[in-house]
């Protein structure tokens, strides 16, 4: 997703060199950010705005990170389709359609400008704040979990297939576990397991009361089927919604909780499906 370009874009007086872009929508956001889409907006300051934003991240001509922030959504997804295609794609927005030139990186980029100086934050000077910096990810916590969290939608095959047909109870020993549970038996299994409790409870709680916009995201799935990715405090879920989902926990570092559609989770599902945002 990242294409280097000689086109410049005005910030602080001086050109940038364009290193990739990234969607902020309600729909599409970096979801290292924050578990929905004003969280992650609130992240670089920005009002939540309905259309979203795109963010293109460069360096200037002395090599100092900047964020510009534009609210042409449609070129900078067009740029990063291109990118993904492996196709090269100048982006080049129009200096009217910027709202903000941020200093600093959001994000973790891999790749830098040639021809200038290595990546480094403007100086206190001419950045007029705080420059932006990635999340920490180096230890377990919120941005990681979210981060394992896009991983698995991403790789869904791969993780999946590590779940054997047999991984799951039968539906007797569901019900059976699920009696143990309501009584605080703590040899209850998986199905049983607390946290993924509190999960399915306020997932459930999404339906009856919505949650912030981009808590709960639709995406493309193979067949008529759809990817849900749905976060929450100390939570993050992804589903197919013709087949199981994965739990991550902020309290279990590291663990990926698989949960078997039983009787509860295809329901819980549609119903998320309905309300969830979806790409445009």
């Amino acid at each position: 997703m990242a294409g280097t370009n000689d086109e410049a874009v005005a910030t602080a007086d001086e050109a940038l060199y364009v290193l990739t872009a990234v969607l902020l929508t309600p729909a599409q956001f970096p979801s290292v950010l924050g578990d929905d889409y004003p969280a992650a907006c609130a992240a670089l300051d920005l009002a939540p705005r309905a259309d979203g934003y795109g963010l293109v991240l460069g360096q200037d001509g002395d090599g100092a990170r900047w964020t510009v922030v534009i609210d042409d959504v449609s070129l900078v997804a067009v740029a990063i389709a291109s990118w993904d295609c492996g196709m090269e794609y100048e982006l080049s927005p129009d200096e009217r359609t910027v709202v903000a030139a941020l200093p600093g990186w959001p994000l973790a980029v891999a790749v830098a400008a040639p021809g200038v100086p290595a990546p480094h934050d403007p100086a206190p000077e001419v950045a007029d704040g705080p420059a932006l910096t990635p999340p920490d990810t180096s230890s377990w916590g919120p941005a990681q979990r979210r981060l394992g969290a896009d991983e698995i939608a991403l790789q869904w095959a791969v993780w999946r297939e590590q779940i054997a047909d047999g991984y799951f109870p039968s539906p007797d020993e569901q019900a059976k576990t699920a009696e143990a549970a309501a009584r605080g038996e703590e040899n209850a299994q998986k199905g049983g397991h607390q946290g993924i409790r509190r999960v399915l409870a306020e997932a459930r709680g999404y339906v009856d009361s919505p949650p912030p916009l981009g808590r709960v995201r639709s995406s493309f799935a193979p067949g008529d089927a759809r990817t849900l990715r749905a976060d929450g405090p100390g939570w993050s879920m992804v589903a197919r919604t013709d087949d199981i989902a994965f739990v991550l926990l902020d309290d279990e570092p590291g663990e990926v909780l698989p949960v078997g559609r039983g009787a509860e989770l295809p329901g819980l599902l549609e119903a998320l499906d309905k309300l969830a945002v979806r790409p445009s």
